[in-house]
C-alpha cells in the first residue's frame, strides 16, 4: 500500500467508493433482472426480435468501426506527414463534425436524399426520368445508418491516430524510407503498428457510440438493441423485458471490453525519446496534393458542412413559427440542466480521481475503473438501470410520510417527477469524460508536491483546496464543457427519463424530426451545433497545442 499526502485516506476511500455508485447501481439492477418474470415478454422478443436487434447491432458496429476506421487513420496519416495547401486548415477542420450529433446528419441527409428530396427531384428533372426508371441508394436502411454514423463519429478515429502519428519518431520512419520501404509499405509496417493503441482507443470510443445511438438508427428505421429498449419499455410496457434485453447488450460490452483489455496488457509501446515533436510534413508533388486535398475535405464536407448548410438553408425557409419565445425556454432549461450535471460531474470526478491519488489501494483503482467504464453504457440502458431504483425511493419517502404524517402534504415523485433522475443518469453515461481530463490533470502534477505537502503538515484535503484545485483548474474547466455539450446533445436518455412537460433542445428536434416538420426544428438543431463546436475549438487546441514542431525546437 502506497499512501501520499497526509491523514489516513480513507475517507477519500469511502467518497470515491460512493461516488462510484451512481455507476454501479443501474448496472447492478440491469443484471439483478435476469431472475424476474416478465410475463411471457421476454419469450417473445426471443422469437421474434432478438435475433434482429442483435444482427442489426453486430453489422452496424462492424460497418460504421470499419468505415470511421479507414476514414479517420488515413485522414490522420495524410495530414500527420504530409503538407500541401490547406493541410493546416484541414486538420482542425476535421473535428467538426463532431459539432453535429448523429441524429442531427440522419434527418438532413434523409432529408436530402430521400425521393421527394432536392438531390433527386433535381436528377429526375435533369434527365427526365420517372419513379421506377433510375437507382438510388435508400437512405432510411442499414448501408444509411452505416454512412450516417461513420461520418458523425470518424473524428474520434482521426484525433487520436494523428496525436500517435505526430508523435512517432521520425528516424523510424526515414529508416524505413531508406531501406526501400516507399510510402504505402512505411505506413502499413511502420506508422500503422505503432499507432495500434491509440488507433483501437479510437475505434473503442466509435463503437461504444454507435451501440448507444437511437436517434439516428430509429429515424433511419434500423431495429438495434437501443431502439429495441426503448420501444419494450414504451411501446410494449415492460421494463423488466428491456432490461433482460439490456442485459444481453451490456454482457456483450464488457465481453468485448475484457478480450479488448487482456489482448493489450502484455504489449508495451513507448516514445523513442523525451520529447515529442510536430514533425514538418513532407512536400507533395501537385497531383498528389489534389489527390490529397479531396481525400481530406470530403469527409469534412459529408460530415459537416451538408448537414449543416441544409439546417441553415431549412431555418431561413421556414423555422420554428412559435420563434424566440419557445426557443428561449428550452435553450434556458437545457442550459442549466447541462451545466448543473457538469459541475456535480467534475465534482464526483475529482472525488474519485484524487483519492486514487491519495490512497493507491483496490478501493480507490475499482471506483475508478466503474466510473470509466460508464461510457461503454447506452442511455437506454442507463435510464432503465435508474427508473426502478428511483420508483421504489419516491414510494418508500411517500410512504414513510404517510405512515408519520398522514397523506396530506405528501412529497410526491421526488426523483423521478423532477430533474433528479435526469442528473443522475447523466452522472452514470458522463462521468467517464469527466474523469478522464481529472486522471490526465493529476497525472501532470509531479508527485513531489504530495511529499512537500506532507512534509509540511498539509493534509490531503488542505492539499486538495490549496495547491492541486489551483493547478487543476484548465483541466477541471475543459472537463465541465466537455459534459455540459454531452448533456446538452443527449437524447434517449433525455427521453426517458424527463419529468412531465420538460423538455430540451434535443427533444424538441426529435419530436418535431419523427413528425416529419424538419423545417421547424432546423433552428433549434442549429443551437445544438453551435453548442457542439465548443468541444471542437477544445479539442483542436489540445492537438495543436500539446505538440511542438522541428523549426521551434531548432530556433531554441
Amino acid at each position: 500500500m502506497i499512501r501520499r499526502g497526509g491523514g489516513s485516506g480513507w475517507p477519500w476511500v469511502l467518497c470515491a467508493v460512493l461516488a462510484s455508485l451512481v455507476v454501479a447501481a443501474p448496472v447492478c439492477v440491469i443484471f439483478s433482472s435476469v431472475f424476474r418474470s416478465s410475463g411471457g415478454e421476454w419469450s417473445h422478443l426471443v422469437d421474434t426480435r432478438l435475433a434482429v436487434y442483435a444482427s442489426n447491432t453486430v453489422i452496424l458496429s462492424i460497418g460504421v468501426c470499419v468505415t470511421a476506421g479507414v476514414i479517420g487513420v488515413s485522414t490522420a496519416w495524410i495530414l500527420a506527414n504530409h503538407r500541401f495547401p490547406g493541410s493546416r486548415i484541414l486538420g482542425w477542420c476535421q473535428l467538426l463534425p463532431l459539432s453535429v450529433p448523429a441524429y442531427l446528419s440522419a434527418y438532413t441527409l434523409s432529408d436530402l436524399l430521400q425521393f421527394s428530396g432536392p438531390v433527386q427531384g433535381w436528377i429526375r428533372q435533369t434527365f427526365d426520368l420517372q419513379a421506377g426508371e433510375y437507382w438510388f441508394p435508400q437512405v432510411r436502411s442499414l448501408g444509411g445508418a452505416i454512412a450516417v454514423l461513420s461520418l458523425a463519429l470518424y473524428p474520434y478515429v482521426y484525433f487520436a491516430a494523428r496525436l500517435a502519428f505526430l508523435e512517432q519518431s521520425r528516424a523510424a520512419l526515414e529508416a524505413s524510407r531508406m531501406l526501400g520501404r516507399g510510402p504505402v509499405a512505411t505506413f502499413l509496417l511502420v506508422g500503422l503498428p505503432l499507432a495500434r493503441p491509440a488507433i483501437i482507443g479510437g475505434l473503442m470510443l466509435v463503437l461504444m457510440e454507435t451501440v448507444a445511438d437511437f436517434g439516428a438508427v430509429d429515424y433511419l428505421a434500423v431495429d438495434t438493441f437501443a431502439t429495441g429498449i426503448y420501444r419494450t419499455c414504451y411501446a410494449l410496457e415492460s421494463p423488466v423485458a428491456a432490461s433482460q434485453l439490456s442485459a444481453v447488450l451490456l454482457s456483450a460490452l464488457f465481453t468485448l471490453l475484457g478480450l479488448e483489455w487482456m489482448l493489450r496488457r502484455g504489449r508495451r509501446y513507448h516514445r523513442t525519446g523525451t520529447r515529442c515533436f510536430r514533425r514538418e510534413g513532407a512536400r507533395m508533388r501537385t497531383r498528389g496534393q489534389v489527390l490529397a486535398f479531396v481525400t481530406c475535405l470530403a469527409p469534412v464536407i459529408a460530415g459537416f458542412a451538408v448537414p449543416a448548410g441544409r439546417l441553415v438553408q431549412l431555418a431561413i425557409e421556414g423555422g420554428d413559427e412559435r420563434g424566440p419565445g419557445v426557443l428561449s425556454s428550452l435553450a434556458i432549461d437545457t442550459a442549466w440542466l447541462s451545466a448543473i450535471a457538469a459541475m456535480i460531474a467534475v465534482v464526483l470526478a475529482l472525488v474519485i480521481g484524487y483519492a486514487a491519488r491519495v490512497r493507491r489501494t483496490a478501493g480507490t483503482a475499482i471506483p475508478s475503473a466503474i466510473a470509466r467504464a460508464g461510457y461503454a453504457i447506452p442511455g437506454p440502458v442507463i435510464a432503465l438501470g435508474l427508473l426502478a431504483p428511483l420508483v421504489w425511493a419516491d414510494h418508500a419517502i411517500n410512504d414513510l410520510w404517510t405512515g408519520m404524517f398522514g397523506a396530506d402534504g405528501r412529497p410526491g415523485l421526488i426523483f423521478t417527477g423532477s430533474v433528479v433522475a435526469l442528473v443522475l443518469g447523466y452522472q452514470a453515461r458522463f462521468l467517464a469524460v469527466s474523469l478522464s481530463f481529472v486522471r490526465s490533470g493529476l497525472a501532470r502534477l509531479h508527485r513531489n508536491l504530495d511529499d512537500a505537502a506532507r512534509t509540511l503538515g498539509s493534509g490531503a484535503g488542505r492539499s486538495l483546496f490549496s495547491i492541486y484545485l489551483p493547478l487543476l483548474r484548465p483541466s477541471l474547466l475543459a472537463a465541465g464543457l466537455l459534459v455540459f455539450v454531452d448533456v446538452a446533445k443527449e437524447l434517449p436518455m433525455t427521453l426517458m427519463l424527463r419529468p412531465f412537460n420538460f423538455d430540451t433542445l434535443a427533444v424538441r428536434v426529435y419530436e418535431l424530426a419523427s413528425d416529419e416538420r424538419l423545417e421547424e426544428a432546423s433552428t433549434a438543431a442549429l443551437l445544438i451545433v453551435l453548442i457542439g463546436m465548443i468541444p471542437v475549438v477544445l479539442l483542436a487546441r489540445q492537438a495543436e497545442g500539446g505538440l511542438e514542431s522541428d523549426a521551434e525546437v531548432e530556433r531554441r
